[in-house]
């Protein structure tokens, strides 16, 4: 009864009594936490997005006639060192995950607490990523290419490397990057401190799908009213399966699908808008 009594003093106090086995953390220190977390990722990624966009509609012409290019070479012409840079880029871009996942385990809990492990099983997770996917995927290419003809979105290039054979290998790496990156963070994580720190699910559940949104304002008004709506959808799927898992699997096909099919498909077709 005084374990009891004193867990709930800890509580009113503004504490989060099982946030770490034998120690607690104030709602300050998570708090805290969470900003520095997001400010070494896509917190950052959300203010670059921000005065990308801000350039973009003060540039003369209007923004389907600009291009967003998301993934390009870092030394045009030695393809050894343009390899060297990307693999760096990509590994460094999970710096963040690992922290999370350190966080979380410190916390008694690890990657195991948002869904991240083998209990899935994996099977499970990468077919009901699949049917997302399959889902999401349709309605967003029709989406973008609706508010790009309207004027409200960038050309969006998915890839822009050059004919070299790590071309593919490093464009499906970069995806499963991005998958991992967005929504271990902007769900899983985000979701977790949230709740720790007392919002209520419609105010996390608006703070996740709008930071989503955020950092993707650099391809235009479209982006980001169609990845905040993308943010609601796979909040709410992960509160019905408890698990990022099945997220991961298909933003990362989401993903695979846009680079790998604008690199076969650029050019040779007619629906599909290329660099201005």
């Amino acid at each position: 009864m005084d374990a009891r009594r004193e867990a709930d003093a800890q509580v009113e106090a503004g504490y989060v009594a099982d946030s770490i086995p034998g120690e607690t953390l104030s709602r300050r220190t998570l708090r805290s936490e969470a900003l520095l977390v997001l400010a070494l990722s896509l917190g950052a990624s959300g203010v670059s997005a921000l005065i990308s966009f801000v350039g973009s509609l003060t540039k003369p012409g209007g923004l389907k006639d600009q291009a967003a290019t998301l993934n390009s070479s870092y030394a045009p012409g030695r393809p050894w060192l343009d390899l060297a840079w990307q693999l760096f880029g990509i590994t460094t871009a999970l710096v963040p995950v690992a922290l999370v996942a350190h966080l979380l385990t410190r916390e008694g809990a690890g990657l195991r607490a948002i869904g991240l492990d083998r209990a899935g099983p994996w099977w499970r997770d990468l077919g009901r990523g699949t049917a997302v996917a399959a889902c999401i995927g349709s309605a967003g290419l029709a989406f973008y290419l609706v508010v790009r003809a309207v004027g409200f979105n960038l050309t969006v290039v998915p890839e822009s490397l050059p004919a070299v054979w790590w071309k593919f290998p490093v464009l499906i790496l970069s995806a499963l990057q991005n998958s991992v990156l967005e929504e271990v963070i902007v769900v899983g994580y985000l979701l977790r401190r949230l709740g720790q720190l007392g919002w209520s699910p419609t105010a996390s559940l608006a703070a996740s799908s709008v930071l989503r949104g955020s950092y993707h304002l650099y391809q235009g008004i479209g982006g980001f009213v169609g990845n905040v709506v993308m943010g609601v959808v796979f909040v709410l799927l992960y509160r019905r399966w408890g698990r990022v898992g099945p997220l991961v699997a298909a933003h990362a096909l989401l993903d695979i699908g846009a680079f790998v099919g604008y690199a076969v498909l650029a050019g040779k077709v007619g629906w599909l808008p290329t660099a201005p």
